[in-house]
């Protein structure tokens, strides 16, 4: 018998390393200087996780969210994914705001539609340990299926 361990909908932080410094124009929140080193975005997909994370890896697409904008730029070198409920996409946030270093460069980056400050860090060195220690509370375990 094979299990598959599905997880359609959760948060995840994506690791996104910026080999040198840019200005990029983020949407409608305006130009900002970007140096290079290592982001973390946190985000959420209540439906297809896969899909959207897959859609971060696409070099090419439309430009629809904050992270697009610096994706374009940058590449994806870690993913990690949590099966959690949206609430905890800002549970995470501060937690990954909360580790030695972090720095928010573009107030309102990828949280329009919560109070946070940002959901988007910066950090000088690679963050990844730290980040794969983070655990969330009200992380719920993947759905199993037979």
């Amino acid at each position: 018998m094979r299990i598959e361990f599905i997880l359609n909908k959760g948060i995840y932080c994506l690791t996104i390393k910026l080999v040198k410094k840019h200005t990029i124009q983020v949407g409608c929140l305006g130009n900002f200087g970007f140096p290079g080193g290592f982001y973390v975005y946190v985000g959420s997909a209540q439906n297809n996780l896969e899909d959207r994370i897959e859609r971060h890896l696409r070099r090419d697409k439309k430009m629809h969210w904050h992270i697009d904008y610096l994706l374009h730029y940058g590449q994806v070198s870690c993913v990690h994914t949590y099966a959690a409920e949206k609430n905890a996409e800002c549970v995470l946030s501060q937690k990954i705001g909360n580790i030695k270093n972090a720095v928010i460069l573009v107030s309102g980056f990828g949280s329009s539609d919560c109070a946070c400050a940002s959901h988007l860090y910066f950090f000088r060195d690679n963050p990844n340990f730290r980040i794969s220690r983070i655990k969330i509370i009200e992380a719920k375990p993947q759905t199993n299926k037979k």
